[in-house]
């Protein structure tokens, strides 16, 4: 196999992660609007939640695109 090939598989192996950043979003989000749509006076004191949420879960997206772009061009 050539070396260029199994950096292609190891990249693509190493974006599988963001199936699960995509889940993890959705559901973050989800459950804000679920909750602010039962009670909407606990909006200011659950978004910043959400949006933390979010940064963290966002940062395993940015880990594994730097982790393929590692593999794909070192």
């Amino acid at each position: 196999m050539d070396v260029a090939a199994a950096k292609m598989i190891g990249a693509g192996l190493a974006v599988i992660a963001m199936f699960g950043v995509g889940i993890g979003i959705g559901n973050i989000f989800s459950t804000l609007i679920a909750t602010v749509g039962r009670n909407p006076s606990v909006q200011q004191r659950v978004f910043p939640f959400a949006i933390i949420g979010f940064a963290l879960v966002e940062a395993i997206a940015l880990f594994a695109l730097l982790i393929a772009f590692l593999i794909l061009f070192t």
